[in-house]
C-alpha cells in the first residue's frame, strides 16, 4: 500500500517535513508505523508515533555490534519505521541535519547528538561561563550539521555591564550573519524573542556547557517545571549535569525542542568549513596576501599580519582560528584513514563471501 497524506497527520506536530529527505525516502518503502526518536538508552530507544504516545522499542541487531558506526544508529530526533508489532525499529530514514562531535578519548569516533533539527540554540551564560572561543567552536560544529545556529546569551538578569561587553566581543559573528539574543531564561517575556525558532513544524536543540541555563530556559519555554535545574559554583560558574540524557519535548508554541547534557569537550569531526561564516573574515583576509602559499608569519605582503598590527584583527581570535584549523585538518586526516580502513574491510568481507559461496 502506498503512503497517503493522512499517514503524516499525527507526526507533523512532532516536526515532520514533507520536503525533507525522510519524506522522499518513504516513496520506496512499504507503509509501516512512522515514529520519531524522543529518547535514547543503552540498549533501547523511546519513540513517539503521536504527541501523546511514546513507547520503548528495540534497535536492529546490527546496531548493537561494537564495530557498527555510531553515526549510522538512530539518535534523538531521527525518524524511523517500526515493525508490524511496533516493538522494534526496522528502518532509519535519511536525515536533513545531524549535529555531532568527535567523542572524547584517544581513538577517533563520531558521536551524534541530535538529528533532523532546523535550529541549534547555542546557550552561553553571561557569567563565568561566557567564552567567545568556545562559542566559535560550537558554531563550527553546528554549521557542519546542516542546521542553522542561533546565539543565545542567557542570565541577562545577572549580567550587568557584561551584557554589552559580551555583545561587542561577538560582533564579528553577528556581522557574519549569526542571530544573537540576550535573554533572562527565567522570564517568559524575555525568552519570547526566540519564538521564530519554536513554531509549528520546527525542531530545535539547546547546546551549551553545564550551568549555562539550558534547563531553566527549557522550563520557561514550556511554561512549566519539567527539567531539573541546579545552582552553579560561584568560583567558576560551572554547573552540574542536571540534564543527563537527550530528550525531545513538544513545545506549546508548536515546535519540538531537544535538551542535551552540558558538553565540556567539543572535538571537531574533520568536516567543518572554517570559511562558512564563523571565520569567513579571516579566510577572506588570507586571500589578499602577496603570496598564495603565505604562512602568515613573517612573509612580506602578508595581509593577516598587517591586520593584526593595525588592530583590525583580534589576536586571540586569530590564534583560535589557527588552533581550530590545525585540529580540523588532523581530524580530517584521521577520518579519511578510518573510511579507507572501513572500505577495505568491507571489500575483504565480500571477497571472503565470494570465495566461500561463489558469485551470486
Amino acid at each position: 500500500m502506498t503512503w497517503t497524506p493522512e499517514d503524516f497527520a499525527a507526526v507533523r506536530p512532532m516536526g515532520w517535513r514533507d520536503d525533507a529527505p525522510a519524506a522522499l525516502a518513504l516513496a520506496e518503502l512499504p507503509r509501516a508505523a512512522l515514529a520519531r526518536v524522543v529518547g535514547q538508552h543503552r540498549n533501547a530507544y523511546v519513540v513517539a508515533t503521536t504527541l501523546d504516545e511514546a513507547r520503548r522499542v528495540q534497535p536492529p541487531a546490527a546496531w548493537t555490534r561494537p564495530r557498527f558506526r555510531a553515526e549510522d544508529r538512530a539518535v534523538v530526533g531521527d525518524w524511523v519505521l517500526l515493525d508490524a508489532k511496533g516493538e522494534a525499529i526496522t528502518h532509519l530514514l535519511p536525515r536533513h541535519a545531524l549535529l555531532r562531535r568527535a567523542a572524547a578519548g584517544e581513538h577517533y569516533q563520531q558521536q551524534p547528538i541530535a538529528a533532523n533539527i532546523d535550529h541549534v540554540l547555542v546557550v552561553t551564560g553571561l557569567d563565568g561561563d561566557f567564552n567567545p572561543r568556545r562559542i566559535e567552536r560550537y558554531l563550527l560544529l553546528v554549521q557542519a550539521s546542516g542546521a542553522q545556529p542561533v546565539l543565545v546569551l542567557s542570565k541577562a538578569d545577572l549580567a550587568g555591564e557584561l551584557a554589552g561587553d559580551a555583545a561587542d566581543l561577538l560582533q564579528p559573528l553577528v556581522d557574519a550573519g549569526f542571530p544573537l539574543y540576550v535573554v533572562n531564561g527565567k522570564d517568559a517575556a524575555s525568552a519570547a524573542v526566540l519564538q521564530p525558532y519554536l513554531g509549528a513544524g520546527l525542531s530545535c536543540v539547546l547546546v551549551g556547557s553545564s550551568g549555562a541555563g539550558k534547563s531553566t530556559l527549557t522550563n520557561t519555554l514550556l511554561g512549566r517545571e519539567k527539567m531539573k535545574t541546579a545552582e552553579v559554583r560561584e568560583t567558576d560558574s560551572r554547573g552540574r549535569h542536571t540534564t543527563t540524557s537527550r530528550v525531545l519535548i513538544p513545545l506549546p508554541q508548536g515546535g519540538c525542542l531537544i535538551d542535551t547534557p552540558g558538553m565540556r569537550e567539543l572535538k571537531l569531526v574533520g568536516e567543518e568549513d572554517l570559511a562558512d561564516k564563523v571565520f569567513e573574515d579571516i579566510e577572506a583576509l588570507a586571500t589578499q596576501c602577496r603570496f598564495r602559499d603565505c604562512a602568515h608569519l613573517n612573509e612580506p605582503g602578508c595581509a593577516v599580519q598587517a591586520a593584526l598590527e593595525a588592530d583590525e584583527l583580534d589576536e586571540a581570535r586569530w590564534a583560535h582560528y589557527v588552533k581550530l584549523r590545525d585540529e580540523r585538518d588532523a581530524a580530517a586526516t584521521t577520518l579519511a584513514a578510518r573510511r579507507a580502513e572501513t572500505k577495505q574491510a568491507h571489500k575483504g568481507f565480500h571477497a571472503r563471501l565470494k570465495d566461500k559461496y561463489g558469485r551470486r
